[in-house]
């Protein structure tokens, strides 16, 4: 056992440590389990309700990873108690995938309740350490225990709640999730490293695309052992959208930009819609199989919706993100809000999964011509990362000055 001493923002070489890449791992669980069920809700009919129970599992999931990601970029000593508590968390994130089934097929969200109460008390422990070893941000520390602790109260008083008051707790709740950082940090702002918050942003970005791949394969394999022949288009649309989504999240880096606490707070909670379209993408393909292979009797608009909506949504919250960060975005960025919207017409047509994916590489490629004729742009991280770099030392020149301001 050490000190939790606060890890310094401007550390050199800043990556993901094996516990943190472990701790994603487990959330697999529970993104295949959301995802899953969201698939089967669409292809039985139940569409609103699946999207409302994949909205609130899916906030569960997401907020409990995103707490520990900025705990960790802050504090972590890496001794015995940080593990155990840490090991804690997955325990917490197991018993909310458990859940996942009853949430969505009997709307009980008990068992994914008492899962998320489990992570996030494991985490109000890990603040509560770091108040005691970290004196000049200690009361933000706090702030951060005792606000996470009092939406936990809430969370439990919920289940006890009819539906209808139930959802509008919820809503309350979130609400007082979200604003629990803010509170806390006007106190003394915590040592978040900006380029490994990136890192494990991308990380996370990977998992939920993952879901994608996976429904991409047993497209394939379905394909290949039954004989479907419109199976064929989905594959390819499926792969070529997957791929896209990926090229294009992580084709400007952003690490350089995360120079301000608002600007923080728009990067950590823009990611949701991101993150839970990305893993939506999944769904939507295996709904897409199971329209082609006539396993459902959905209408085919909503298949072709389950696909396209969330690929629309994705690329403009991504957009919207580089937008609002200010990020060095080509000339031709606008192109991005027209190809959603051709997305969005798309479930219309005939082969609404292929034309999708079409669509998303054909706006990719749009943007690396321009870049390769020079027409305005940042390059890529994979072109030698002198973006990086500039964007780090660019962050430690303004990061004092700014968070000086913002805090006042």
């Amino acid at each position: 056992m050490v000190p939790m001493r606060p890890r310094s923002p401007d550390e050199e070489h800043r990556a993901a440590t094996p516990l943190e890449l472990f701790f994603d791992l487990v959330f697999v669980v529970a993104i295949a389990q959301a995802g899953s069920h969201l698939h089967h809700a669409i292809a039985g009919g139940h569409v609103a309700e699946g999207l409302l129970s994949y909205a609130m599992v899916f906030f569960a999931i997401w907020w409990a990873w995103m707490n520990f990601t900025w705990f960790a970029s802050a504090y972590d000593p890496d001794d015995v108690p940080y593990r155990l508590a840490v090991f804690l968390q997955i325990v917490g994130s197991l018993i909310l995938a458990s859940g996942v089934s009853r949430a969505f097929d009997a709307h009980d969200f008990s068992i994914a309740t008492y899962g998320y109460v489990v992570m996030r008390l494991g985490l109000v422990g890990q603040w509560l350490r770091a108040a005691r070893s970290d004196p000049g941000r200690r009361g933000c520390d706090l702030r951060y225990a005792v606000g996470v602790a009092a939406c936990q109260v809430g969370w439990v008083a919920l289940l006890s709640l009819p539906r209808d008051a139930a959802h509008a707790g919820f809503l309350l709740l979130v609400a007082a999730e979200l604003l629990v950082p803010a509170w806390a940090e006007r106190k003394g702002a915590t040592p978040w490293h900006p380029g490994h918050i990136a890192e494990r942003y991308g990380l996370f970005t990977i998992i939920v695309l993952g879901e994608s791949v996976l429904a991409a394969s047993i497209a394939i394999q379905a394909a290949t052992q039954a004989g479907h022949r419109g199976l064929g288009t989905i594959v390819v649309g499926g792969l070529l959208t997957v791929f896209s989504m990926w090229w294009l999240y992580f084709d400007h880096p952003m690490s350089g930009l995360l120079t301000s606490l608002p600007k923080a707070f728009l990067w950590g909670y823009g990611h949701f819609a991101i993150f839970a379209s990305a893993a939506a993408v999944g769904a939507g393909l295996a709904v897409a199989v199971d329209h082609a292979t006539g396993e459902t009797t959905v209408d085919p608009v909503v298949a072709g919706s389950a696909v396209a909506v969330p690929v629309a949504i994705y690329l403009l919250c991504l957009w919207g993100l580089h937008v609002g960060l200010g990020s060095d975005l080509p000339t031709g960025a606008g192109l991005t809000p027209v190809a959603a919207l051709l997305i969005l017409a798309m479930p219309w047509t005939s082969q609404p999964v292929l034309l999708t994916g079409l669509l998303t590489a054909g706006l990719l490629g749009i943007k690396l011509v321009r870049r390769h004729r020079g027409i305005g742009g940042a390059p890529s991280r994979t072109s030698g990362g002198h973006t990086v770099r500039r964007g780090r030392a660019r962050y430690r020149r303004t990061r004092r000055s700014d968070r000086g301001r913002w805090l006042r």
